[in-house]
């Protein structure tokens, strides 16, 4: 019953997704605003790039991994939403071995460097007390009424954690995953050189992009662009970024998914540059977090929707009036930007607060000083 219903589930969900790729190409066709991101344009021509045997870089604001190019030289080919149906298809169900794992997640990072903030808490759940042996850890039971509260011990078992960082399954996974990041990124500098690693790589942690978008800090770029900012100007703004990463990864790190979830957030909502397409990253995450979320939909629930979504609209109605009707509203636009980081503040310490933690993997027994030691 189980598999049918997941069955139904990839059938429905592959039908939507068909349904709005189409639609977004007639809205293409014929609205002022499209559907289509400009960043799929950029994929695209920098597809059509290899395809004439040159290199993808020369598209520019092409700031990816040429593996992406290469996979949407069929939109060249077969048709230019081509990619549209990649992506959509991305949608698959691995193994949980961790080797692959490690593999898979190598691999991510290369090809967009964002998820390389999931280290630390990937780390850190890989208790040694569950991977060992090639035994498979034990699920919690996932169930938002028999969850048990994990409040008491995640202290305890942080402390834990901490004492036994260094183990063969974290060392095996990092090696793994740092091994494949590092293969396709020698591919690509032995295909790209320098052009590769800067435009792919190195770019985004000196990035100053001046175009109007939902950072805090595009009005500072703005004003400024025409000067030479210095590399610790352009790399402080990870400062905040740094120390909310390493506080959420420390303390949630257990729960996984939420770990993930609220990482996602805060790395968006700090970022020196936020584009809309960003908000995918935490969306996907948000369904696997809301079984334990005691918020309540008609008060706080409510409130948190109104908030970002009132704060979203109202940054869009000034990025309207400056990108469609040439308004020199930069001044407003910041403002909102202000609101926007207020709003997803608000809405990630409610979500926190009224989260009940349940750690990914069902707490072993606790062992005796002397069993730890043999396990450190």
């Amino acid at each position: 019953m189980a598999s049918s219903d997941f069955r139904s589930l990839l059938i429905f969900s592959a039908l939507l997704r068909a349904a709005l790729i189409a639609y977004g190409e007639w809205q293409d066709a014929h609205m002022e605003v499209r559907y289509t991101d400009i960043d799929y344009l950029v994929f695209s021509d920098a597809a059509s790039y290899v395809v004439s045997g040159e290199s993808p870089y020369r598209r520019t604001t092409y700031r990816y991994s040429p593996l992406l190019a290469f996979l949407l030289v069929p939109n060249s080919y077969i048709h230019p939403s081509w990619g549209k149906f990649l992506f959509s298809a991305a949608v698959c169900v691995v193994k949980c071995w961790m080797q692959i794992c490690a593999c898979w997640y190598g691999l991510v990072v290369h090809f967009r460097i964002y998820p390389i903030i999931y280290a630390l808490p990937i780390i850190l759940v890989l208790d040694p007390r569950q991977f060992r042996y090639g035994q498979k850890p034990l699920l919690t039971n996932w169930s938002a009424k028999e969850a048990p509260s994990a409040e008491a011990s995640v202290r305890h078992e942080l402390l834990f954690i901490l004492r036994s960082l260094v183990c063969k399954e974290r060392v095996l996974f990092g090696l793994t995953s740092a091994s494949v990041f590092f293969l396709f990124t020698g591919l690509f500098f032995h295909l790209y050189k320098w052009e590769f690693l800067h435009e792919a790589l190195l770019y985004h942690l000196t990035r100053t992009d001046p175009r109007h978008n939902f950072s805090i800090y595009f009005y500072h770029i703005y004003l400024h662009y025409e000067y030479e900012i210095s590399v610790a100007e352009k790399l402080i703004s990870f400062l905040p970024q740094i120390v909310v990463q390493l506080v959420l990864a420390f303390r949630f790190a257990l729960d996984l998914p939420f770990c993930l979830f609220v990482q996602t957030v805060a790395f968006v909502a700090f970022n020196k540059v936020v584009t809309a397409q960003y908000f995918v990253w935490f969306f996907c995450l948000l369904p696997l977090i809301l079984p334990w979320c005691k918020m309540k939909m008609e008060w706080q629930g409510m409130y948190c929707i109104f908030a970002w979504m009132g704060a979203q609209m109202h940054w869009l109605m000034w990025g309207y009036l400056l990108e469609f009707k040439g308004k020199n509203v930069f001044l407003q636009l910041w403002m909102a930007n202000l609101v926007f980081l207020a709003a997803n503040t608000f809405v990630l310490i409610t979500i926190i607060r009224y989260h009940e933690l349940c750690p990914i993997f069902t707490r072993p027994k606790l062992y005796s000083y002397q069993d730890r030691k043999k396990l450190e």
